[in-house]
């Protein structure tokens, strides 16, 4: 069987961005999805379609193409009393590279990097950690199979709270926009 749309695909996969690898699938637990629900990006399910169980496939993404490119409006300046607890300036998780959970005015849920702390504000990075990256993926696809009514039930989700990717968090680098699932 062929990968086409609405199948049940299971890949083994490695991405490598700038000369390092940056996820991998387990060995032993594939990524599955399901072709063409967006679970991946586009240009992903792209490359493996048509492919059959034990085909391997090695694609570039350009950042069009992956997370897009690093938007400059998306690096914002707050003021250190929007990190307040109890009153208090939680200063343990203001430092570079902290990932903060974080809503918006409209409570959309969203992840931002901390890329400099100030004396009074904090710069944060709301893009993904994977925008203006290329992606060079190698890809083997383990099994394509009919989706199964249990497949389409089932809820899944990342253990992370802040999505419902579907998969486990860590297990995948396409698909999840919870920033902690790359």
């Amino acid at each position: 069987m062929k990968v086409e749309q609405n199948k049940m695909v299971a890949v083994h996969y490695k991405l490598t961005v700038d000369g390092a690898v940056a996820d991998q699938s387990n060995p032993e637990a594939p990524l599955e999805f399901i072709c063409g629900m967006g679970m991946l990006l586009p240009k992903f399910e792209e490359a493996i379609m048509g492919k059959e169980p034990g085909e391997k496939v090695a694609f570039t993404l350009e950042p069009k193409d992956g997370y897009g490119e690093v938007m400059p409006e998306a690096i914002v300046e707050l003021p250190k009393t929007v990190f307040m607890i109890d009153g208090k300036v939680a200063e343990e998780i203001l430092f570079v590279g902290s990932q903060v959970p974080m809503s918006d005015a409209n409570g959309n849920r969203m992840i931002g990097v901390i890329s400099e702390v100030k004396e009074e504000s904090v710069m944060m990075d709301f893009n993904h950690p994977m925008a203006g990256k290329t992606l060079n993926f190698e890809v083997e696809v383990a099994s394509v199979r009919d989706v199964t009514p249990e497949d389409l039930m089932s809820k899944g989700g990342c253990n992370c709270g802040d999505c419902n990717c579907g998969e486990e968090c860590g297990e995948h680098s396409e698909g999840c926009d919870c920033g902690h699932c790359h």
